[in-house]
């Protein structure tokens, strides 16, 4: 069993990686995308999805990686559309019944300190382990970390 790779997802956004980069490129790899693509395709769902304050950015890359991980990529007659929703779905409920909400405007709160939800690393965190659990079972240690770096 490999050991979680949560803590390194945590110091690529505390590198500067925005949410949704810190995910996907921590795992891409094995997945069979290069960082620096997954680096390139993951830049515009920084802080809620282009700035916008949506849909968090780090549940994006868990979607990223379910269809990396899920799709058939065969583009005549795509049959893995529906399974691979269904493990985004689980994701992203996983991540709901942690965190309350998948919004970045909730989870960061309106001064992004004060009343805020979950920090963004934070929410780096718990989406690295909810990839492990879900698109990796059995391949990576539990995480047993602190929740924030």
């Amino acid at each position: 069993m490999e050991r979680s790779k949560v803590w390194e997802a945590a110091q690529k956004h505390k590198d500067g990686y925005n949410c949704c980069q810190a995910v996907v490129c921590t795992y891409c790899e094995r997945l069979g995308m290069d960082e620096k693509t997954a680096f390139r395709a993951a830049e515009a769902y920084g802080l809620g999805i282009a700035g916008m304050f949506q849909t968090c950015g780090s549940v994006c890359g868990m979607m990223m990686l379910a269809g990396l991980k899920n799709s058939d990529a065969n583009m005549e007659s795509p049959a893995s559309k529906f399974a691979t929703f269904d493990l985004g779905k689980e994701m992203a409920k996983r991540f709901e019944q942690r965190n309350t909400s998948m919004i970045c405007n909730d989870l960061r709160g309106t001064d992004g300190k004060t009343d805020r939800l979950r920090s963004c690393r934070g929410c780096v965190m718990d989406c690295a382990q909810i990839v492990e659990e879900v698109l990796f079972p059995g391949e990576f240690e539990p995480y047993d970390g602190p929740s924030e770096l």
